[in-house]
């Protein structure tokens, strides 16, 4: 969670995102509503999106690097929309529910990386790392850039950061990533 990213008390927040199409699906299906840690529930429908999108690149015979890159491309500007208005409709810039950008930015490993279970976890847990932790130049990116775009762009860093740190790791431990 970003240094900016708070959750300030918002009146009946579950009932309007359960209401709210935009709302919903910015806030990962309701997974942003977790109490303790939305960051981390919100990244959970990412992950369980890279194992479907692994399962149907198998089912035609396609590279699911190809298939997750594909999707990515498709949602990153989805979600520079969804996650700027629910922002706007919140009226609080980049919301700690708003996880629309975890969801996409998980599953930027799986470009690369080959979607199996401990790889899944793997992902998850790299991307987690560097979501929380911010290095240079995501937290600078975190606090500078504004609007749907600002609230997407750290989380897209992040998952281009577990990437490289996994395919690093699975060079130098490679019966560690299946």
């Amino acid at each position: 969670m970003s240094s900016h990213k708070k959750n300030p008390p918002i009146p009946h927040l579950a009932h309007r995102v359960w209401r709210d199409p935009v709302l919903w699906l910015a806030f990962g299906f309701g997974s942003g509503l977790a109490p303790k840690a939305p960051g981390t529930f919100g990244t959970l429908p990412g992950v369980a999106l890279a194992w479907l999108i692994g399962m149907l690149a198998a089912s035609l015979a396609v590279p699911a690097g190809y298939l997750t890159a594909a999707v990515v491309f498709l949602l990153t500007p989805i979600g520079v929309f969804l996650c700027g208005r629910a922002s706007e409709k919140l009226g609080v810039h980049d919301h700690g529910g708003i996880v629309f950008d975890e969801i996409v930015g998980v599953l930027i490993p799986f470009m690369l990386i080959p979607v199996t279970p401990l790889n899944l976890l793997w992902g998850f847990l790299a991307f987690r790392v560097f979501d929380v932790l911010k290095p240079w130049p995501i937290n600078w990116l975190d606090r500078h850039v504004s609007g749907g775009l600002g609230i997407m762009v750290d989380d897209l860093l992040a998952g281009v950061f577990a990437l490289a740190a996994l395919l690093i790791l699975s060079g130098i431990f490679p019966a560690a990533f299946v």
